[in-house]
């Protein structure tokens, strides 16, 4: 069977080198929205979505207004080329609603003509290429690091990002390995998908990775909802109280439909990951997470568990709830994978079973994708960052 494993690593990049891989990041936005502005059309039908096709449309004007070499740019294309298919079958497929792609932060998807891999890594950019050194910890025994990124592995595509003014490289590598038995219930080989909710602002953290939907954004429609409804209730009219009902049933059926587009994503990665069943974070252990709008915030979990539940069993995948230590607490090295509140404490991580002791920032393999408002799914190797 094939595995894809994604691994996060930092980068260690030159001061000198920061505004040219800053430029870069602002380039290949404006490459990839040029070509969905190209592709989309009010009409779903007539949505252009074929790379062959963008291409033509699109390769030698991107190529004249930006200093992007020809295979970023490519990159550029193939993500907007796949937002814009996500867009297209939604409209059509599930008869829902989607608007244009909108690309936004930093990020630039790299394949093997733009990166070099050796003890560093090499990345083209706008200007002349810039090397990095990776930022490992100082014993990676254990970590995924240590696992995956060996000869027995082999790197693929990579997404740069850029997060508090650090940047992080998120590394697809690829191996073949034994299928695991149909019987087997261990997250090993990805049979299992752990989703842990509300952590980082993100709606839903899945264990391969993908930070999905935008928690804080849910609450600050929520919230532009209730203010609206307030001063409506004071004016007191029935204009006023025919809006609330309008605006309340507009609300409605936004937050189900983010939901629905959260849910079908991390179905997504479990069909993707040849995962058995997905594995969602007990509600009762978020609630000291809540910060605000508790009572919304919990039906919305529940909710976005609801909807997974009923989509995954189209592809034969169980749902259930666990702990919350089943994907943070879960011991990342494959041979061991014991699972213990007292194996992390903070920042720290010494496996119970094994005693590997490294820094809890490796553990996993995580990359983030996404801003206020988009649904997204993170793309190291075959996957689009939509909106």
């Amino acid at each position: 069977m094939e595995v894809v494993r994604n691994i996060q690593i930092k980068l260690d990049v030159p001061e000198d080198a920061h505004s040219v891989l800053d430029e870069t990041f602002e380039q290949f936005r404006q490459a990839a929205q040029r070509v969905a502005d190209a592709g989309w059309n009010d009409d779903p039908t007539r949505i252009t979505d074929s790379k062959n096709t963008l291409h033509e449309q699109t390769y030698s004007e991107v190529r004249e207004q930006t200093s992007l070499q020809a295979s970023l740019v490519q990159s550029a294309r193939n993500l907007a080329a796949d937002a814009l298919g996500n867009c297209k079958d939604r409209i059509l497929d599930d008869a829902k609603k989607a608007s244009k792609p909108e690309f936004r932060g930093s990020v630039v998807v790299y394949n093997g003509r733009t990166i070099t891999y050796d003890d560093h890594v090499t990345l083209a950019t706008v200007g002349d290429r810039v090397t990095a050194q990776f930022v490992t910890p100082e014993d990676d025994a254990g970590t995924p690091f240590a696992e995956y990124w060996t000869d027995d592995w082999e790197k693929k595509e990579a997404t740069l990002h850029k997060r508090d003014g650090t940047y992080y490289l998120h590394v697809a590598v690829e191996n073949e390995v034994e299928s695991a038995d149909s019987g087997d219930d261990s997250t090993e080989n990805g049979v299992v998908l752990g989703v842990d909710l509300n952590v980082d602002g993100s709606l839903a953290v899945t264990s391969t990775g993908a930070y999905l939907g935008n928690a804080d954004y849910l609450n600050h429609r929520r919230d532009e909802y209730e203010r609206r409804r307030g001063n409506l209730q004071q004016t007191g009219t029935r204009s006023a109280h025919l809006t609330i009902k309008s605006i309340g049933s507009r609300f409605a059926r936004w937050s189900t439909d983010y939901l629905h587009r959260v849910s079908k994503a991390i179905v997504q990665e479990a069909v993707e990951n040849d995962c058995t069943a997905i594995a969602f974070e007990n509600l009762k252990h978020i609630r000291e997470r809540i910060s605000n709008a508790s009572k919304f915030q919990q039906w919305s979990f529940r909710e976005l568990q609801r909807h997974v539940e009923y989509k995954a069993e189209e592809y034969g995948i169980d749902v259930d709830d666990v702990a919350p230590a089943y994907t943070s607490q879960r011991c990342s090295h494959g041979e061991c994978g014991f699972t213990h509140e007292d194996n992390r404490d903070g920042d720290e991580f010494e496996g119970l079973k094994c005693g590997r002791e490294l820094h809890a920032d490796y553990l996993g393999d995580r990359s983030t994708v996404g801003d206020a408002g988009n649904i997204q799914t993170r793309s190291v190797s075959t996957r689009s960052e939509a909106r």
